[in-house]
C-alpha cells in the first residue's frame, strides 16, 4: 500500500487536496489512479441514485394528490414543487442522467406505488401499475393530477 492508499483510508480530505494539487501540477504519474476511479464512479451512481429517489418522492405525491384529492395540502404542493426543481436542476447540471430515463422512470414509480399505498392506505392495485406521468408532464410548474383523470386542473 502506498502513501497516497494509506492516507485515502486515514483522512479522506487529506487525500483529496493532495490528488487536486498533484492534478493541478501535471504531476498524473503521482496520483492515486484506483481510488480517483473509485470515487468516481461511485458519484456517477450516487447521481442516478439522486435522480431515482427523487422521481420516487414527486410520483407519490402527484399519486396521493390524484387519488386523495380530498386531503391535498399545502405541503404536498411544496414536496412537488420542490422535487420538481431539482430533478430539472440535477437534469441541467448532468443531462446525460436523461440516458435511459424511462427505466429510471419505471423504476421510481414501481416504488412509488408502495408508498403511495402505504401513506394513503389504499391499495397498490388502485393505482395505475404503468407511470402515467410522462417526465415533461411530471415536470410541467402547472400540472397537477385530477382525481382519476390525471387532467391538468391548476395553472399559474
Amino acid at each position: 500500500m502506498n502513501d497516497l492508499t494509506i492516507e485515502y483510508h486515514q483522512d479522506f480530505y487529506s487525500w483529496l487536496c493532495h490528488n487536486i494539487s498533484l492534478l493541478r501540477n501535471g504531476r498524473l504519474s503521482e496520483i492515486d489512479v484506483q481510488n480517483i476511479a473509485e470515487e468516481l464512479e461511485g458519484m456517477s451512481k450516487s447521481q442516478h441514485r439522486e435522480l431515482v429517489n427523487r422521481l420516487k418522492i414527486l410520483f407519490v405525491h402527484l399519486l396521493k394528490w390524484q387519488f386523495q384529492s380530498d386531503r391535498r395540502s399545502s405541503s404536498w404542493k411544496g414536496t412537488i414543487i420542490e422535487q420538481r426543481s431539482q430533478i430539472k436542476s440535477l437534469l441541467k447540471t448532468s443531462p446525460s442522467l436523461e440516458y435511459q430515463i424511462e427505466d429510471k422512470i419505471t423504476d421510481a414509480y414501481t416504488d412509488a406505488i408502495e408508498y403511495a399505498a402505504l401513506e394513503t392506505g389504499l391499495i397498490e392495485s388502485d393505482f395505475p401499475q404503468t407511470c402515467p406521468y410522462p417526465l415533461d408532464i411530471a415536470l410541467d410548474k402547472t400540472y397537477y393530477p385530477d382525481s382519476g383523470s390525471g387532467h391538468i386542473i391548476e395553472k399559474k
